[in-house]
C-alpha cells in the first residue's frame, strides 16, 4: 500500500520583512462609486434544516460577486429574474449598468430546497454555472472580452441530484478532444451518523466531454466523490487535471463503488482477521518478544541470530523476522527458549536502560506492543506534573504556568489544525501531505488564470501567499508573496466577511458584514523624511492602511480585488472603490 509523502512549505526568507514597522492609517480619500441595480441579487438565506457551521460556511458566508479573472476588471452577478448580468470597467468616470449576458431556462423560486445560484470562469471561452436546483450547465461564451463575438450558449447541462454549489472548473484539450472537469460541493444529510452534526460534506469530481468531434453533443466521462466531515477552506483541479489538492480541517476520502467497494471491503476484512506475527513487552532493562511457533516445532526448527544493532529469526528454513532493532542490545545476555504452550520466547537486554523503545524492529508493523498495568500507572505518575485541577496552583513556583488571561486574542491559535492533501485522479490515493499546523487559512486569490488559484495561510503574524505547482514534484507549493503582519492584523476584525488581495500583491483588502472595508497597502517608498524616535533611523517606505465607509445599510453579499478596483456588492448595488490610481 502507498503512503502519501509528508511534504512542509519552504519560506522564501528574502520575502520576509523583520523590521516591518507596521501600519499607517492614512486619510487619503478613496474614490467610491455606486451603481443601483435594475433587481435585487438571488440572495437565498439558510433554512431552519441547515443549522449546522459548515452550511454557515459553504452557504452563509457565499460569496455572490464572481470575477472574471480571464478579463481583469469585469465582475458577474446573478439576479432574482434568474439573469447572469456582468459589468466591465472601462473608466469609472463612465460607468455604465449591468448588462445581461445569459438568462437561465428555469425559474429559480420555483424550486423549495435551492442553494444559491454559483458561476465558475473555466477559461477565457467557457463557464459552468448552476443553477442552486441541481442542475449543472456548461456554456460557451465565446470571447467574453468582445462583446461582438461574445454569446453564451448553453452546451451540455444535466439534473445531477440534489443542489450543489460549483468551487472549481478547468478547460482541457487532449488529442483534439475538449474537456471540461468541475469540483461540485454539496453538504447531505446522513442517516446513520447519530454522534456529529448528522450531516456530511461531498466533492464530486465530474468530466464533462465532447467525445465525437462531428458533433457538439458533451457528456458526463467520469464522476468521482470524496467525503469529508468539514466544507474544505481551498479545493482545486490541476491545470492539467490529473490531480487536486484540498485545504481542509478534516480529511477528505474518495468514495469507492461497485467493484473497487467490493475490493476495497475484502482487503479491509483480511487486514481485521491478520493476527500480529510476534508479541512483545518491555521494561527499563530488556524486551520480551513472543512468538507462537507451528504444530510439530522442535529446537532444531529455529534459528535465532543476535548482533548489537540486528535481529535474524528463522524458523524451519523460512525468514521470519529480520532487521535494525530500534535501539542497541548486549547480544551476550540475549537469549531464548521454547516454552511448554508451543510459543518461542526471545529476551533482549538493552544497552541504554531506561530508554523506551517505541518499536522493536524499525519500520515493521507486524508485532504487537502489550503495556504493562503497572507501567502505565507509572507513567501517569510521571506526568501529573503537567495537569491540575487549579488554573495556577503554585504561582511562586519556579516555573509558572501558562495563565491564558496575559495573551491577546490575537495570539490564540484555532484548536484545530487544517492539512494540504493533493489527491491523484488516476489512483484516487492521497499523495502528498502538508500539515499546516496553526497555519490558519485566511483567503484564496487567482493571481494567473492558467494556474491553480493561490492560497494565503497565516504564518506568525504575517500573512504568506502560496502559489500551487502541480508540476514541480520537488516544489509543489511556491512562496510568491508576504502581506507584513496582515495575520495578526486581521484576527483583531471580529466581523470580517471577505478576505481578499490584488493579483499583483500590491494591497490585501478585509470587509466586514457590514459597510466598512479596510484596504492593507504595501511598502511604498516615501516623498519626505522620516525618522524612526526610537532608533533614531531614517524610515526608507512606509505601509498605509486605509478604511473606506459604504453609504448603505445592506449587508455586504460580495467582494473582488483587481489591480485597480475593489467591487463590493450588496442587495442593491455594486459598489467601485478606486485603490490604484498609479497606470
Amino acid at each position: 500500500m502507498e503512503v502519501a509523502a509528508n511534504c512542509s512549505l519552504r519560506v522564501k526568507r528574502p520575502l520576509l520583512d523583520p523590521r516591518f514597522e507596521g501600519y499607517k492609517l492614512s486619510l487619503e480619500p478613496l474614490p467610491c462609486y455606486q451603481l443601483e441595480l435594475d433587481a435585487a441579487v438571488a440572495e437565498v438565506k439558510l433554512r431552519d434544516d441547515q443549522y449546522t457551521l459548515e452550511h454557515m460556511h459553504a452557504f452563509g458566508m457565499y460569496n455572490y460577486l464572481h470575477c472574471d479573472s480571464w478579463y481583469q476588471d469585469s465582475v458577474y452577478y446573478i439576479d432574482n429574474l434568474g439573469r447572469v448580468m456582468n459589468l466591465t470597467v472601462m473608466l469609472d468616470t463612465a460607468l455604465g449598468k449591468p448588462r445581461e449576458v445569459f438568462r437561465l431556462p428555469t425559474d429559480l423560486t420555483a424550486c423549495d430546497n435551492r442553494l444559491c445560484a454559483s458561476v465558475h470562469f473555466t477559461s477565457s471561452t467557457w463557464v459552468t454555472l448552476s443553477d442552486g436546483t441541481g442542475r449543472l450547465y456548461l456554456i460557451g461564451t465565446g470571447e467574453r472580452g468582445n462583446s461582438a463575438s461574445e454569446k453564451w450558449e448553453i452546451m451540455f447541462n444535466e439534473e445531477l441530484g440534489n443542489p450543489f454549489i460549483i468551487i472549481h472548473s478547468i478547460s482541457l484539450m487532449n488529442a483534439e478532444e475538449h474537456s471540461v472537469t468541475t469540483l461540485l460541493l454539496r453538504i447531505e444529510k446522513e442517516e446513520l451518523d447519530m454522534k456529529g452534526s448528522g450531516f456530511y460534506v461531498s466533492l464530486e469530481w465530474v468530466t464533462i466531454s465532447k467525445k465525437n468531434k462531428d458533433t457538439n453533443k458533451y457528456e458526463i466521462i467520469k464522476h468521482d466523490t470524496l467525503r469529508g466531515k468539514s466544507v474544505p477552506h481551498y479545493a482545486a483541479i490541476e491545470p492539467d487535471g490529473k490531480g487536486l489538492m484540498i485545504v481542509s480541517y478534516k480529511s477528505f476520502t474518495f468514495v469507492l463503488t461497485g467493484q473497487d467497494l467490493e475490493e476495497n471491503k475484502n482487503e479491509t476484512m483480511s487486514e481485521k482477521i491478520k493476527e500480529p506475527l510476534y508479541y512483545w513487552q518491555q521494561t527499563e532493562d530488556d524486551l520480551t518478544v513472543t512468538v507462537r511457533l507451528p504444530e510439530g516445532s522442535s529446537k532444531e526448527d529455529i534459528q535465532v541470530q543476535f548482533l548489537p544493532e540486528h535481529i535474524n529469526i528463522v524458523l524451519k528454513g523460512q525468514r521470519f523476522l529480520e532487521g535494525n532493532l530500534y535501539s542497541s542490545i548486549d547480544q551476550e545476555s540475549s537469549t531464548w527458549i521454547i516454552k511448554e504452550n508451543n510459543s518461542l520466547e526471545i529476551f533482549l537486554t538493552k544497552k541504554n536502560e531506561g530508554l523506551t523503545w517505541p518499536e522493536l524492529v524499525v519500520g515493521d508493523k507486524q508485532g504487537e506492543f502489550i503495556r504493562d498495568s503497572a507501567q502505565c500507572a507509572a507513567i501517569a505518575e510521571r506526568l501529573m506534573h503537567l495537569t491540575s485541577e487549579e488554573l495556577n496552583p503554585n504561582p511562586d513556583k519556579e516555573k509558572p504556568p501558562c495563565n491564558a488571561q496575559e495573551l491577546e486574542e490575537c495570539d490564540i491559535f484555532f484548536e484545530e489544525s487544517s492539512s494540504l492533501c493533493r489527491f491523484d485522479g488516476s489512483t484516487l490515493k492521497t499523495t502528498h501531505v502538508v500539515n499546516l499546523g496553526s497555519n490558519q487559512y485566511l483567503f484564496s486569490v487567482i493571481v494567473d488564470p492558467k494556474e491553480m488559484p493561490c492560497f494565503c495561510l497565516r504564518h506568525d503574524v504575517d500573512a504568506l501567499l502560496w502559489q500551487p505547482h502541480s508540476s514541480k514534484q520537488e516544489d509543489m507549493w511556491e512562496h510568491i508573496a508576504t502581506f507584513n503582519a496582515l495575520g495578526y492584523v486581521q484576527a483583531s476584525k471580529r466581523d470580517k466577511k471577505f478576505f481578499a488581495c490584488a493579483p499583483n500583491y500590491s494591497y490585501a483588502a478585509l470587509c466586514e458584514c457590514l459597510r466598512r472595508v479596510f484596504i492593507y497597502r504595501q511598502p511604498t517608498p516615501m516623498s519626505t523624511v522620516l525618522y524612526n524616535r526610537k532608533e533614531g533611523r531614517q524610515v526608507g517606505q512606509v505601509a498605509k492602511q486605509q478604511v473606506a465607509s459604504l453609504e448603505t445599510n445592506d449587508p455586504i453579499l460580495g467582494f473582488q480585488a483587481t489591480n485597480e478596483r475593489l467591487f463590493v456588492l450588496t442587495t442593491k448595488n455594486l459598489f467601485l472603490i478606486k485603490v490604484n490610481t498609479e497606470n
